[in-house]
């Protein structure tokens, strides 16, 4: 008999250790920590340990920073997203209560935790408070800093799902939707004559069902955006369309009740609204540094995002013009593309042993997962879990293998998991054949690369 906790975090701070000049003015230095329930003496003590730590870990390899601290009961990350600031996060390991002679022993779970996985999730912390509030050093002033870090942070933490985060997380890729010439056309069509009408929108991204068609955006700003969109803005907004957490990825009709298109952010009701109401400010960094305001207008499972200079001073009569211009052309692209993708339809209720895989590609940060059955990080796995946690072992290890190579390990379970890389593509297989030779394995590793990737992104 056993009992098993998750993982959990135990804190999560941001310091930069030269806003503390003179000693006995330690807490200047700490710019956000959570939990608030850890008193001064707690987060001096924790911030001051984590300073040591990197300077003696300095003395080994200067040239590259700590990345994690392991003990037996906690796991610390460490990531250093500007100069002299840092962020930390401690978790607790997942633990396993096991009973045996009526004697009952508590076992952490250390494998359970991978750095990569979780490095990635810290990152990600920075990435997207970077997206709304631009970087540390940007901010006015330190009080400032202080007041949007706890702003963000309070509402962001409660978001983590630390307890499903694995090899996506490493990725934080975007799911593009491929479409047929023509349909694709009339998506950049319209795009092409929604920005030539209104000036004012510099940029425009398209997405349906929670997949990526167009986007005016440098990938590495999509990302965020992206995930932003599929992880908060969207399931918050839509949660009648969605049905529970997300539209089937292969659903016979993608359509919803509600016909009428409308914002997301801005006024979510034209008729009754008095004023365009909120309307959040993202930062962009590829090239020149800009902020927009970020516009969603949804129509059936079609969103369209608009990202508008801040220097527009946007009136409810330009929302009401908007909303006539992009409905009516929106409601028909969504009809050509739901009958697109009516005829490429794959089964998806697939037998429990049939391969599951994982595709990212770098140089345009697209993926694909069977092994997920959703993209919203609830834990729904087509695979086990030990699966998935050696796929992000074998990512680890790639740079071991050059341009491209193959890795392929046998659990004890009878699961098979094969890594092939290759430039920038890589895949992941999870196969469950009981008695299966290498050369088996192989084979069917080279049918679904034919079946799933056309055979072109791999070497022979």
């Amino acid at each position: 008999m056993s009992n098993k906790t998750d993982v959990g975090l135990k804190n999560l701070f941001v310091f930069n250790s030269l806003l503390n000049l003179k000693e006995g003015e330690e807490l200047k230095k700490i710019l956000y920590y959570y939990p608030i329930t850890d008193n001064t003496d707690i987060q001096i003590k924790n911030v001051g340990l984590v300073e040591g730590i990197i300077q003696f870990t300095e003395t080994f390899k200067p040239n590259s920073s700590v990345g994690s601290l392991h003990t037996n009961k906690t796991r610390q990350l460490y990531f250093q997203p500007e100069k002299d600031y840092w962020m930390v996060m401690t978790l607790y390991l997942p633990t396993v209560i096991k009973t045996k002679d009526n004697v009952q022993t508590v076992e952490h779970l250390e494998n359970d935790v991978q750095d990569s996985v979780y490095e990635a999730v810290l990152k990600q912390a920075y990435f997207m408070y970077r997206l709304f509030w631009g970087t540390f050093e940007s901010a006015k002033d330190i009080g400032t800093l202080k007041m949007t870090l706890e702003i963000f942070y309070k509402a962001y933490i409660k978001s983590l799902k630390l307890a499903n985060s694995d090899i996506l997380n490493i990725f934080s890729g975007i799911q593009y939707l491929p479409l047929d010439k023509q349909t694709f056309l009339k998506v950049q069509c319209f795009i092409n004559f929604m920005e030539l009408t209104y000036p004012m929108i510099e940029h425009t991204a398209f997405l349906y069902n929670d997949h990526l068609i167009w986007s005016g955006i440098e990938p590495s700003d999509m990302q965020v955006i992206y995930q932003y969109l599929i992880g908060t803005l969207l399931p918050a907004n839509i949660e009648t369309e969605l049905q529970g957490g997300s539209m089937p990825r292969n659903a016979a009709s993608p359509f919803a009740a509600l016909r009428h298109g409308r914002f997301i952010t801005g006024p979510s009701n034209l008729k009754l609204a008095k004023t365009v109401g909120k309307i959040p400010k993202v930062h962009l960094f590829s090239g020149e540094k800009q902020e927009y305001f970020l516009v969603v207008y949804r129509a059936l499972s079609a969103s369209v995002c608009l990202f508008i200079k801040c220097d527009v001073e946007l009136t409810l009569d330009q929302f009401k013009e908007l909303d006539e211009f992009i409905n009516p052309k929106l409601i028909s692209i969504v009809s050509d593309i739901a009958e697109y993708c009516s005829k490429q339809v794959t089964p998806s209720n697939l037998p429990d042993s049939s391969p599951r895989f994982i595709y990212f590609n770098k140089m345009n940060l697209a993926y694909k997962s069977t092994a997920h059955l959703d993209n919203k990080q609830t834990g729904n796995l087509a695979c086990n879990k030990e699966s998935v946690r050696i796929m992000a072992d074998m990512r680890t290890k790639n740079p071991l293998l050059g341009y491209c190579g193959e890795t392929i390990v046998k659990t004890m379970n009878d699961f098979w998991v094969v890594g092939k890389i290759s430039d920038a593509r890589e895949f992941y297989i999870a196969l469950q054949q009981k008695n299966a030779t290498l050369i088996d394995v192989s084979a069917e590793v080279k049918k679904l690369c034919d079946n799933e990737l056309k055979g072109i992104f791999f070497h022979p």
